[in-house]
């Protein structure tokens, strides 16, 4: 028996997609969102300043840790060269500088201070039940005065660790769903980030995220050559969750965004219909028919009350299971006015791996490995339906030297794009993906390793099997960063 000779089709280097830094200017662009913030400023600079002329944070925390946030916001007011990732991160203006707003303490009245130790907390149980009480406690009050900040950073300590986090309870989640519930953003800090040697990280880092959490737009995508107007994103996650009765069922998280990247509003669905399989719903949690056109009816709804009443001509569905049938009859009948949709599936754990061959002259063979990744971008496709492409790789773009790999360590895995649904070039649906990796506001990094599609609907469904009190409505997603 002769072996067969197995040939992959050429791959392709797809750009390094380009962020907008203003919504009237085309030359306000740049691949690298730290870089053009200091060029250009921020997207929403000119709308930005006219609701919140100072950026003003409240503090809740225990009464040991005052000083530290006291000095670690000052920290984030002043300049500073970068230590760490120099061929990438510039050095950081300053708050006001870099967003043209100032960043202060809010008024007195919105500084609530704890005791240090959980056991002197005014409430009864275990630590935790004393920490989601004092949560509830905080919040409340602080929005009694809810026109005196924009957001609260909350100290939560290493002292208090084994609180925290139980098998039972997500003090980070329980938190954002309570500030979720009043409509009041959150910033955690833990006492890593006081010891935090890399200051212009941290500075660059807290200020997007305060910028961010305060409704402030950072950067949005430029158009991407190819992608039709009118196209519009969203990302699902599922979450099984068992009732008191010991049924389970689905609940889903849906992420909605304009073709810029913008538009970050997601709905938690609760399905219907139990699940009858609950060990192959762990392997792959999946909607019945009548639940998938139920949550994309509802999030066209969310898209449709932000742009008008107008629907999407184009609509691209993310998860990262396999869409089984029912779900595609289902997301059929509920975009049935929408002329065009794609269900992609974002496989995250490939097995693929790819080495950059480059020329070697003095060497015994022509080629040879570089000394870096294969560059970011690249795609290979595997069929009609399925390709590959690298959104982790070298950069050498956002680089001040030659190059550029974020982390620096191993060697990157592809995502696995799949279509179940929809059709035109898998260019396009490896392009949209790859841009989609740039817009994660939660950190300064040049991407995510996956589209904010799935990034953010993944972290809300986990919040939600966390806490399961989240009401059922839509929310900004800044409200969970």
């Amino acid at each position: 028996m002769s072996a067969v000779d197995a040939k992959l089709a050429p791959f392709q280097l797809l750009d390094e997609p380009v962020l907008s830094f203003a919504p009237d200017d085309p030359r306000a662009t740049d691949i690298h969102p730290l870089r053009g913030l200091i060029r250009h400023g921020p997207f929403s600079k000119r709308s930005f300043g006219g609701f919140t002329p100072t950026l003003r944070v409240a503090m809740v925390g225990p009464r040991s840790g005052r000083d530290s946030v006291v000095t670690l916001m000052k920290l984030v007011q002043q300049s500073h060269r970068p230590s760490d990732r120099k061929e990438y991160v510039p050095e950081y203006p300053g708050f006001q500088k870099l967003f043209g707003v100032p960043l202060r303490a809010a008024a007195a009245v919105t500084r609530i201070v704890w005791p240090d130790a959980l056991e002197d907390f005014a409430f009864e149980g275990p630590g935790e039940q004393r920490l989601q009480a004092a949560f509830e406690s905080a919040l409340s009050q602080l929005d009694l005065v809810r026109s005196e900040f924009d957001v609260v950073v909350v100290h939560l300590p290493d002292a208090w660790a084994s609180s925290l986090y139980t098998p039972t309870f997500n003090a980070h989640d329980t938190l954002k769903v309570i500030g979720a519930r009043f409509g009041i953003p959150t910033q955690v800090l833990n006492d890593r980030a006081f010891i935090f040697s890399a200051k212009a990280s941290i500075a660059w880092r807290l200020a997007i995220a305060l910028y961010v959490k305060a409704g402030g737009i950072p950067w949005k995508l430029a158009p991407l050559p190819g992608v039709p107007d009118g196209t519009a994103y969203i990302g699902l996650a599922y979450a099984l969750r068992p009732h008191d009765d010991g049924v389970h069922y689905v609940s889903c998280c849906s992420q909605v965004f304009d073709m810029d990247g913008g538009g970050m509003q997601f709905v938690a669905f609760e399905a219907r219909d139990p699940v009858d399989d609950v060990q192959e719903a762990k392997r792959n949690p999946f909607l019945s028919r009548s639940d998938m056109r139920a949550v994309l009816a509802r999030s066209l709804q969310l898209y449709q009350k932000r742009n008008g009443g107008a629907l999407p001509r184009r609509l691209v569905v993310h998860k990262t299971t396999a869409f089984r049938e029912e779900e595609i009859q289902g997301a059929g009948e509920a975009l049935a006015a929408v002329p065009e949709f794609e269900c992609i599936e974002v496989g995250t754990n490939s097995s693929w791996r790819g080495v950059w061959m480059v020329g070697n002259p003095s060497g015994p063979k022509p080629t040879k490995a570089d000394g870096y990744p294969v560059p970011r971008g690249i795609l290979q496709t595997r069929s009609g339906m399925s390709c590959l492409v690298w959104v982790a790789g070298n950069a050498p773009g956002v680089s001040t030297t030659s190059a550029y790999y974020q982390g620096g360590k191993s060697i990157p895995r592809p995502l696995v794009l799949t279509r179940h649904a929809g059709s035109g070039p898998l260019q396009l649906i490896a392009a949209e993906a790859l841009a989609l990796t740039k817009m994660d506001w939660n950190n300064d990094a040049l991407y995510d390793p996956v589209p904010v599609t799935i990034r953010y609907s993944k972290r809300l469904a986990q919040t939600i099997a966390n806490v399961p009190s989240l009401p059922g409505r839509e929310y900004p997603y800044r409200l969970f960063m």
